[in-house]
């Protein structure tokens, strides 16, 4: 039997991007969470697709919890008109928790940080350390040159099919939910078991 999903971590820019075209995206992810009554994680900022979908989900009647750094400026960075903020020592905590919290994640448009976040996302999913949702939201073609590449490294031998397949991906953002709705964990626990010997 499926977990039902109660909060979902998104992972996305500090920035809006070209136009207006994915800020509203945010907005409606943010909506969409509220009226499904999913508790929205995020990396706590004011800024960007962050501050996008995070006021939109406050805005519904939903929860917010922001996960930051305390070393960010509370008056350029840090969100405060959200439910809860909880402040850690390290980006890399901020990761962690954000990781232990959520019931599934979305990678929406974004860039250095979000790479390293969704990285080292699929890569505790592939050591078997979680086994929850990952989905990526790709508006507009936004991640196709990534797909791409994360298909050649499956084509060259350096990624597994099943290790590929931990990865779904969506382009409106009624399919993220879908997505994670129907979302099978493809790892191999024979594998798993096999190369790892603990839980982080």
């Amino acid at each position: 039997m499926k977990k039902k999903i109660e909060s979902i971590a998104l992972f996305c820019g500090s920035s809006e991007g070209k136009g207006e075209r994915y800020v509203r995206l945010a907005e409606e992810f943010g909506k969409q969470c509220a009226q499904r009554k999913v508790l929205l994680y995020y990396g706590g900022a004011k800024l960007g697709l962050m501050n996008a979908a995070a006021t939109a989900a406050m805005k519904a009647g939903g929860k917010v919890i922001g996960i930051v750094p305390d070393f960010f400026s509370k008056e350029a960075v840090i969100a405060e008109d959200i439910t809860e903020l909880v402040y850690v020592k390290s980006m890399s905590e901020r990761k962690q928790m954000l990781e232990k919290k959520a019931d599934a994640f979305v990678v929406f448009p974004g860039s250095f940080g979000t790479m390293d976040e969704f990285f080292e996302l699929i890569t505790d999913a592939q050591l078997g350390f979680h086994n929850k949702p990952i989905v990526i939201f790709n508006p507009y073609g936004y991640y196709d040159s990534l797909l791409k590449q994360l298909a050649l490294f499956k084509e060259e031998g350096f990624l597994r099919p099943f290790h590929f397949q931990l990865i779904v991906c969506a382009t409106t953002v009624e399919d993220v939910f879908h997505q994670i709705e129907s979302y099978e964990y493809s790892n191999d626990a024979q594998w798993v078991q096999e190369h790892t010997v603990h839980e982080r």
